[in-house]
Protein backbone atom coordinates (compact mmCIF):
# COMPACT_ATOMS: atom_id res chain seq x y z
CA UNK A 1 0.00 0.00 0.00
CA UNK A 2 1.35 3.43 -0.96
CA UNK A 3 1.88 6.01 1.80
CA UNK A 4 0.95 9.66 1.25
CA UNK A 5 1.50 12.46 3.77
CA UNK A 6 -0.56 15.66 3.78
CA UNK A 7 0.74 18.85 5.36
CA UNK A 8 -0.07 22.57 5.31
CA UNK A 9 2.12 25.30 3.82
CA UNK A 10 1.74 28.69 2.14
CA UNK A 11 2.12 29.16 -1.60
CA UNK A 12 0.97 32.03 -3.81
CA UNK A 13 0.04 33.89 -0.61
CA UNK A 14 -2.52 31.22 0.29
CA UNK A 15 -2.68 28.21 2.59
CA UNK A 16 -2.28 24.97 0.63
CA UNK A 17 -2.41 21.26 1.38
CA UNK A 18 0.93 19.75 0.33
CA UNK A 19 0.90 16.14 -0.91
CA UNK A 20 4.12 14.27 -0.17
CA UNK A 21 4.97 10.72 -1.32
CA UNK A 22 7.84 8.70 -2.73
CA UNK A 23 8.01 8.78 -6.53
CA UNK A 24 5.22 6.64 -7.96
CA UNK A 25 4.01 6.95 -11.55
CA UNK A 26 0.53 5.56 -10.77
CA UNK A 27 0.04 8.05 -7.92
CA UNK A 28 1.16 10.97 -10.11
CA UNK A 29 -1.19 10.10 -12.96
CA UNK A 30 -4.07 9.54 -10.53
CA UNK A 31 -3.53 12.91 -8.82
CA UNK A 32 -3.51 14.71 -12.18
CA UNK A 33 -7.10 13.60 -12.79
CA UNK A 34 -8.36 15.56 -9.77
CA UNK A 35 -9.68 18.98 -10.90
CA UNK A 36 -7.84 21.85 -9.24
CA UNK A 37 -4.71 19.88 -8.32
CA UNK A 38 -1.49 21.73 -9.09
CA UNK A 39 2.27 21.16 -9.13
CA UNK A 40 4.74 23.58 -7.50
CA UNK A 41 8.24 23.75 -9.00
CA UNK A 42 9.28 25.89 -6.05
CA UNK A 43 8.32 23.33 -3.40
CA UNK A 44 8.53 20.24 -5.60
CA UNK A 45 5.13 18.85 -4.66
CA UNK A 46 1.50 18.60 -5.72
CA UNK A 47 -0.83 20.84 -3.74
CA UNK A 48 -4.52 21.59 -3.25
CA UNK A 49 -6.28 24.57 -1.72
CA UNK A 50 -6.42 24.23 2.06
CA UNK A 51 -10.06 24.01 3.11
CA UNK A 52 -12.30 21.30 4.54
CA UNK A 53 -14.24 20.78 1.33
CA UNK A 54 -11.03 20.23 -0.68
CA UNK A 55 -9.63 17.90 1.97
CA UNK A 56 -12.72 15.69 1.78
CA UNK A 57 -12.54 15.68 -2.00
CA UNK A 58 -8.81 14.85 -1.94
CA UNK A 59 -9.24 11.98 0.55
CA UNK A 60 -12.05 10.42 -1.50
CA UNK A 61 -9.93 10.68 -4.64
CA UNK A 62 -6.92 9.00 -3.00
CA UNK A 63 -9.06 6.26 -1.47
CA UNK A 64 -10.06 5.12 -4.97
CA UNK A 65 -6.61 3.52 -5.29
CA UNK A 66 -6.42 2.43 -1.65
CA UNK A 67 -3.65 4.85 -0.64
CA UNK A 68 -2.75 5.12 3.04
CA UNK A 69 -3.09 8.83 3.77
CA UNK A 70 -1.43 10.36 6.84
CA UNK A 71 -2.96 13.79 7.54
CA UNK A 72 -1.87 14.11 11.17
CA UNK A 73 0.18 17.20 10.26
CA UNK A 74 -3.03 19.08 9.35
CA UNK A 75 -4.86 21.09 11.99
CA UNK A 76 -8.38 20.10 10.95
CA UNK A 77 -10.05 22.58 13.29
CA UNK A 78 -8.16 25.47 11.73
CA UNK A 79 -8.95 24.57 8.13
CA UNK A 80 -11.29 27.16 6.62
CA UNK A 81 -14.51 26.08 4.96
CA UNK A 82 -13.49 27.98 1.80
CA UNK A 83 -10.36 29.46 0.22
CA UNK A 84 -8.88 32.42 2.06
CA UNK A 85 -8.17 35.72 0.23
CA UNK A 86 -5.01 35.92 -1.83
CA UNK A 87 -3.65 39.11 -0.25
CA UNK A 88 -3.32 38.28 3.44
CA UNK A 89 0.25 36.96 3.86
CA UNK A 90 3.27 37.31 1.63
CA UNK A 91 5.82 34.66 0.73
CA UNK A 92 7.27 32.58 3.56
CA UNK A 93 11.02 32.75 4.29
CA UNK A 94 11.43 29.24 2.85
CA UNK A 95 9.79 30.25 -0.42
CA UNK A 96 11.93 33.37 -0.68
CA UNK A 97 15.08 31.27 -0.08
CA UNK A 98 14.08 28.80 -2.80
CA UNK A 99 13.43 31.60 -5.29
CA UNK A 100 16.83 33.15 -4.53
CA UNK A 101 18.47 29.73 -4.86
CA UNK A 102 16.69 29.20 -8.17
CA UNK A 103 18.04 32.52 -9.47
CA UNK A 104 21.53 31.51 -8.30
CA UNK A 105 21.37 28.21 -10.19
CA UNK A 106 19.98 29.96 -13.24
CA UNK A 107 22.94 32.34 -13.12
CA UNK A 108 25.26 29.34 -13.06
CA UNK A 109 23.57 28.25 -16.32
CA UNK A 110 22.28 24.93 -15.07
CA UNK A 111 19.59 23.24 -17.15
CA UNK A 112 15.91 23.66 -16.30
CA UNK A 113 15.73 20.00 -15.30
CA UNK A 114 18.69 20.32 -12.90
CA UNK A 115 17.32 23.53 -11.37
CA UNK A 116 13.92 21.91 -10.86
CA UNK A 117 15.49 18.85 -9.21
CA UNK A 118 17.81 20.84 -6.93
CA UNK A 119 15.00 23.19 -5.84
CA UNK A 120 12.77 20.20 -5.12
CA UNK A 121 15.20 18.55 -2.70
CA UNK A 122 16.28 21.84 -1.12
CA UNK A 123 12.63 22.76 -0.55
CA UNK A 124 12.05 19.41 1.19
CA UNK A 125 15.07 20.09 3.40
CA UNK A 126 13.88 23.61 4.34
CA UNK A 127 10.34 22.40 5.03
CA UNK A 128 11.72 19.64 7.25
CA UNK A 129 13.69 22.26 9.26
CA UNK A 130 10.99 24.93 8.96
CA UNK A 131 11.83 28.33 10.44
CA UNK A 132 15.61 27.90 10.41
CA UNK A 133 18.24 29.57 8.24
CA UNK A 134 21.50 27.99 9.45
CA UNK A 135 22.28 24.30 9.67
CA UNK A 136 24.95 21.76 10.61
CA UNK A 137 25.89 18.29 9.39
CA UNK A 138 23.62 16.63 11.97
CA UNK A 139 20.65 18.47 10.48
CA UNK A 140 21.51 17.02 7.09
CA UNK A 141 21.89 13.51 8.53
CA UNK A 142 18.49 13.68 10.25
CA UNK A 143 16.81 14.89 7.07
CA UNK A 144 18.42 12.18 4.92
CA UNK A 145 17.51 9.45 7.41
CA UNK A 146 13.87 10.54 7.70
CA UNK A 147 12.95 11.92 4.27
CA UNK A 148 15.28 10.27 1.73
CA UNK A 149 16.53 6.93 3.04
CA UNK A 150 13.52 6.55 5.33
CA UNK A 151 11.10 6.95 2.43
CA UNK A 152 13.03 4.54 0.22
CA UNK A 153 14.18 7.02 -2.40
CA UNK A 154 16.53 5.50 -4.97
CA UNK A 155 20.31 5.80 -4.71
CA UNK A 156 20.35 8.18 -7.71
CA UNK A 157 17.76 10.42 -5.98
CA UNK A 158 19.87 10.32 -2.79
CA UNK A 159 22.91 11.45 -4.78
CA UNK A 160 20.93 14.27 -6.43
CA UNK A 161 19.71 15.42 -3.01
CA UNK A 162 23.26 15.66 -1.63
CA UNK A 163 24.35 17.58 -4.75
CA UNK A 164 21.44 19.99 -4.32
CA UNK A 165 22.25 20.63 -0.65
CA UNK A 166 25.93 21.17 -1.42
CA UNK A 167 25.03 23.91 -3.89
CA UNK A 168 22.54 25.44 -1.46
CA UNK A 169 25.02 25.54 1.43
CA UNK A 170 27.67 27.10 -0.82
CA UNK A 171 25.12 29.67 -2.01
CA UNK A 172 24.05 30.60 1.54
CA UNK A 173 27.63 30.42 2.91
CA UNK A 174 26.82 28.08 5.79
CA UNK A 175 29.80 28.34 8.14
CA UNK A 176 28.78 25.30 10.20
CA UNK A 177 28.89 22.94 7.23
CA UNK A 178 31.99 21.71 5.42
CA UNK A 179 30.45 20.60 2.11
CA UNK A 180 33.41 18.29 1.43
CA UNK A 181 32.11 16.09 4.26
CA UNK A 182 28.75 15.59 2.56
CA UNK A 183 29.23 12.20 0.93
CA UNK A 184 27.07 10.76 -1.82
CA UNK A 185 26.35 7.01 -1.73
CA UNK A 186 28.07 5.00 -4.42
CA UNK A 187 26.14 4.62 -7.63
CA UNK A 188 24.15 1.45 -8.11
CA UNK A 189 25.61 -0.52 -11.00
CA UNK A 190 22.78 -1.99 -13.03
CA UNK A 191 23.10 -3.64 -16.40
CA UNK A 192 20.74 -2.02 -18.90
CA UNK A 193 17.71 -3.97 -20.06
CA UNK A 194 18.00 -4.91 -23.72
CA UNK A 195 15.61 -6.34 -26.32
CA UNK A 196 16.78 -8.85 -28.87
CA UNK A 197 16.70 -7.83 -32.53
CA UNK A 198 13.73 -10.12 -33.04
CA UNK A 199 11.87 -8.52 -30.13
CA UNK A 200 12.43 -5.04 -31.56
CA UNK A 201 10.90 -6.05 -34.89
CA UNK A 202 8.00 -7.76 -33.13
CA UNK A 203 7.44 -4.64 -31.02
CA UNK A 204 7.23 -2.46 -34.15
CA UNK A 205 4.83 -4.92 -35.78
CA UNK A 206 2.61 -4.89 -32.69
CA UNK A 207 2.41 -1.07 -32.73
CA UNK A 208 -0.65 -0.50 -34.88
CA UNK A 209 -0.81 3.30 -34.93
CA UNK A 210 1.38 4.80 -37.69
CA UNK A 211 2.59 7.74 -35.60
CA UNK A 212 3.42 5.50 -32.66
CA UNK A 213 5.31 3.03 -34.84
CA UNK A 214 7.27 5.89 -36.41
CA UNK A 215 8.26 7.19 -32.95
CA UNK A 216 9.53 3.81 -31.72
CA UNK A 217 11.32 3.08 -35.00
CA UNK A 218 13.20 6.39 -34.88
CA UNK A 219 14.15 6.03 -31.21
CA UNK A 220 15.63 2.59 -31.88
CA UNK A 221 17.22 3.25 -35.28
CA UNK A 222 18.93 6.47 -34.13
CA UNK A 223 19.48 5.75 -30.41
CA UNK A 224 17.60 8.86 -29.26
CA UNK A 225 16.70 9.74 -25.70
CA UNK A 226 13.00 10.43 -25.18
CA UNK A 227 13.66 14.13 -24.54
CA UNK A 228 15.72 14.39 -27.72
CA UNK A 229 12.91 12.88 -29.76
CA UNK A 230 10.27 15.17 -28.25
CA UNK A 231 12.29 18.31 -29.02
CA UNK A 232 13.39 17.15 -32.50
CA UNK A 233 12.27 19.54 -35.24
CA UNK A 234 11.61 18.57 -38.85
CA UNK A 235 14.25 21.00 -40.11
CA UNK A 236 16.89 19.04 -38.16
CA UNK A 237 16.22 15.86 -40.16
CA UNK A 238 18.47 15.77 -43.26
CA UNK A 239 17.05 13.10 -45.57
CA UNK A 240 19.66 13.64 -48.32
CA UNK A 241 22.60 13.05 -45.98
CA UNK A 242 20.61 10.57 -43.88
CA UNK A 243 21.51 12.38 -40.68
CA UNK A 244 19.68 13.92 -37.75
CA UNK A 245 21.05 16.91 -35.86
CA UNK A 246 20.35 16.55 -32.15
CA UNK A 247 20.62 20.02 -30.63
CA UNK A 248 21.69 20.81 -27.08
CA UNK A 249 21.03 17.38 -25.62
CA UNK A 250 22.36 16.14 -22.28
CA UNK A 251 25.46 18.14 -21.35
CA UNK A 252 24.40 20.98 -23.70
CA UNK A 253 26.04 19.31 -26.70
CA UNK A 254 25.03 19.09 -30.35
CA UNK A 255 25.63 15.85 -32.22
CA UNK A 256 24.70 14.05 -35.43
CA UNK A 257 23.08 10.62 -35.45
CA UNK A 258 22.19 8.33 -38.31
CA UNK A 259 18.87 8.25 -40.15
CA UNK A 260 18.22 4.64 -41.15
CA UNK A 261 17.48 4.05 -44.81
CA UNK A 262 14.88 1.42 -43.93
CA UNK A 263 13.08 4.05 -41.79
CA UNK A 264 12.45 6.42 -44.72
CA UNK A 265 9.35 4.70 -46.27
CA UNK A 266 7.67 4.70 -42.85
CA UNK A 267 8.72 8.33 -42.35
CA UNK A 268 7.29 9.47 -45.73
CA UNK A 269 4.01 7.69 -44.97
CA UNK A 270 3.84 9.35 -41.56
CA UNK A 271 4.55 12.84 -42.95
CA UNK A 272 1.87 12.49 -45.59
CA UNK A 273 -0.71 11.19 -43.13
CA UNK A 274 -0.15 13.45 -40.09
CA UNK A 275 1.53 16.49 -41.70
CA UNK A 276 3.42 17.79 -38.64
CA UNK A 277 4.36 21.48 -38.88
CA UNK A 278 7.35 22.12 -36.62
CA UNK A 279 8.30 19.09 -34.52
CA UNK A 280 8.90 15.56 -35.76
CA UNK A 281 6.02 14.44 -33.56
CA UNK A 282 3.32 16.80 -32.35
CA UNK A 283 0.28 16.61 -30.08
CA UNK A 284 -3.32 16.76 -31.27
CA UNK A 285 -3.41 20.56 -31.01
CA UNK A 286 0.14 21.10 -32.23
CA UNK A 287 3.17 21.70 -30.03
CA UNK A 288 5.38 19.03 -28.52
CA UNK A 289 4.17 15.50 -27.87
CA UNK A 290 4.34 14.27 -24.27
CA UNK A 291 6.65 11.73 -22.67
CA UNK A 292 3.73 10.16 -20.81
CA UNK A 293 1.95 9.61 -24.13
CA UNK A 294 4.93 7.64 -25.46
CA UNK A 295 5.20 5.55 -22.31
CA UNK A 296 1.50 4.73 -22.40
CA UNK A 297 1.36 3.43 -25.97
CA UNK A 298 4.73 1.65 -25.56
CA UNK A 299 3.28 -0.28 -22.63
CA UNK A 300 0.36 -1.39 -24.80
CA UNK A 301 2.65 -2.43 -27.66
CA UNK A 302 4.89 -4.45 -25.33
CA UNK A 303 1.85 -6.28 -24.01
CA UNK A 304 0.54 -6.91 -27.53
CA UNK A 305 3.96 -8.21 -28.64
CA UNK A 306 3.98 -10.59 -25.64
CA UNK A 307 7.33 -9.32 -24.45
CA UNK A 308 7.76 -10.18 -20.79
CA UNK A 309 10.75 -7.91 -20.17
CA UNK A 310 10.41 -4.54 -18.50
CA UNK A 311 10.55 -2.06 -21.40
CA UNK A 312 10.82 1.74 -21.26
CA UNK A 313 11.62 4.25 -24.02
CA UNK A 314 15.26 4.16 -22.87
CA UNK A 315 15.32 0.38 -23.42
CA UNK A 316 15.26 1.11 -27.18
CA UNK A 317 18.38 3.26 -26.80
CA UNK A 318 20.12 0.52 -24.80
CA UNK A 319 19.13 -2.01 -27.47
CA UNK A 320 20.47 0.27 -30.23
CA UNK A 321 23.88 0.54 -28.55
CA UNK A 322 24.10 -3.18 -27.75
CA UNK A 323 23.14 -4.28 -31.26
CA UNK A 324 25.65 -1.83 -32.77
CA UNK A 325 28.39 -3.35 -30.63
CA UNK A 326 27.32 -6.87 -31.62
CA UNK A 327 27.47 -5.79 -35.27
CA UNK A 328 31.15 -4.94 -34.85
CA UNK A 329 30.94 -1.14 -34.61
CA UNK A 330 33.87 0.37 -32.69
CA UNK A 331 33.05 1.53 -29.16
CA UNK A 332 34.41 5.03 -29.90
CA UNK A 333 31.88 5.56 -32.68
CA UNK A 334 29.05 4.30 -30.49
CA UNK A 335 30.11 6.75 -27.77
CA UNK A 336 29.93 9.61 -30.28
CA UNK A 337 26.53 8.53 -31.62
CA UNK A 338 25.08 8.20 -28.11
CA UNK A 339 26.47 11.56 -27.00
CA UNK A 340 28.35 10.15 -24.01
CA UNK A 341 31.02 12.45 -22.59
CA UNK A 342 33.03 9.59 -21.07
CA UNK A 343 33.93 6.23 -22.64
CA UNK A 344 33.26 4.52 -19.29
CA UNK A 345 29.55 5.25 -19.75
CA UNK A 346 29.51 3.51 -23.11
CA UNK A 347 31.57 0.55 -21.89
CA UNK A 348 28.62 -0.77 -19.87
CA UNK A 349 27.30 -2.22 -23.13
CA UNK A 350 30.31 -4.52 -23.35
CA UNK A 351 28.75 -6.38 -20.40
CA UNK A 352 25.48 -7.09 -22.18
CA UNK A 353 26.61 -7.76 -25.74
CA UNK A 354 26.53 -11.44 -26.65
CA UNK A 355 28.94 -11.35 -29.60
CA UNK A 356 31.92 -12.72 -27.69
CA UNK A 357 30.07 -14.29 -24.78
CA UNK A 358 28.29 -16.69 -27.12
CA UNK A 359 31.67 -18.14 -28.05
CA UNK A 360 32.30 -19.22 -24.46
CA UNK A 361 31.04 -22.69 -23.59
CA UNK A 362 29.64 -23.60 -20.21
CA UNK A 363 31.92 -25.91 -18.14
CA UNK A 364 28.93 -28.27 -17.89
CA UNK A 365 28.84 -28.59 -21.69
CA UNK A 366 32.58 -29.23 -21.75
CA UNK A 367 32.30 -31.89 -19.04
CA UNK A 368 29.51 -33.73 -20.88
CA UNK A 369 31.49 -33.49 -24.12
CA UNK A 370 34.55 -35.09 -22.46
CA UNK A 371 32.45 -37.88 -20.98
CA UNK A 372 30.87 -38.57 -24.36
CA UNK A 373 34.29 -38.84 -26.00
CA UNK A 374 35.43 -41.27 -23.29
CA UNK A 375 32.25 -43.36 -23.44
CA UNK A 376 31.88 -43.98 -27.18
CA UNK A 377 29.71 -47.00 -26.42
CA UNK A 378 27.14 -44.81 -24.64
CA UNK A 379 26.15 -42.15 -27.18
CA UNK A 380 22.87 -41.36 -25.36
CA UNK A 381 24.55 -40.01 -22.24
CA UNK A 382 22.54 -37.06 -20.89
CA UNK A 383 21.57 -35.34 -17.65
CA UNK A 384 18.17 -37.04 -17.65
CA UNK A 385 19.87 -40.35 -16.75
CA UNK A 386 22.20 -41.47 -14.00
CA UNK A 387 25.71 -40.71 -15.25
CA UNK A 388 27.13 -43.60 -13.26
CA UNK A 389 24.87 -46.30 -14.77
Amino acid sequence: MKNIRLYEFRHHDTKQIGIDFSFDREAIEHLKTLPGIRWSNTFGCFYYGANRENLDRLLKHLNKLSFYVNYSALDLLQLPSHMEPDNEIKNTPEEIQIKDFQNYLDGRRYSESTIRTYCHYTSKFLNYHSGRSYFNLQDVDRFIEAEIAGKKYSISSHRQCISALKHYFEFTEQEEIDTSKLKRPDKSKYLPGVLSKEEVIELLRATRNLKHRCILALMYSSGLRIGELLSLKLQEIDIDRQQILVRQSKGRKDRYVMLAESFLPLFYNYLQTYQPKIYFVEGINGGQYTASGIRNFLKESVHRARIRKRVSPHTLRHSYATHMLENGIDLRYIQELLGHSRPETTMIYTHVTKKDLMKIRSPLDESIKELLEKAKDNPNLSLSRNLLD
